[in-house]
C-alpha cells in the first residue's frame, strides 16, 4: 500500500491582537514561507508572496477556523497538509 502524500506546515505566531480580530505571523512548509494575517473579525486570511500561496491558503485557513481560539503570540505551532510540496 502506497503512504498518502503529506507535508507539515510550521506556523509561527508573532501578533494576535483582539482588539483588531488580527492574528499575524510566518507559516513554512517544504521550501516556501509565507508571511500571514488572518483577520477573524472579516474571516479574510491574506498570505505572501504570491508564489505557492495556492499550495497553502486552504488548509492554512482551515488550521485557523479550527485553532484560532487557541493561538497566542510567541508560540509555534505545526499541522500536516496532505499533499507533498
Amino acid at each position: 500500500m502506497k503512504a498518502k502524500p503529506e507535508t507539515t506546515a510550521h506556523v509561527s505566531v508573532k501578533e494576535y491582537c483582539f482588539t483588531k480580530k488580527e492574528v499575524k505571523g510566518v507559516v513554512e512548509a517544504s521550501d516556501f514561507k509565507w508571511t500571514f494575517t488572518w483577520s477573524f473579525g472579516k474571516g479574510v486570511l491574506f498570505v505572501t508572496p504570491p508564489l505557492g500561496r495556492a499550495l497553502i491558503q486552504d488548509s492554512l485557513l482551515r488550521f485557523f477556523l479550527k485553532k484560532d481560539y487557541e493561538l497566542e503570540a510567541g508560540n509555534e505551532y505545526k499541522f500536516i497538509i496532505s499533499a507533498k510540496f
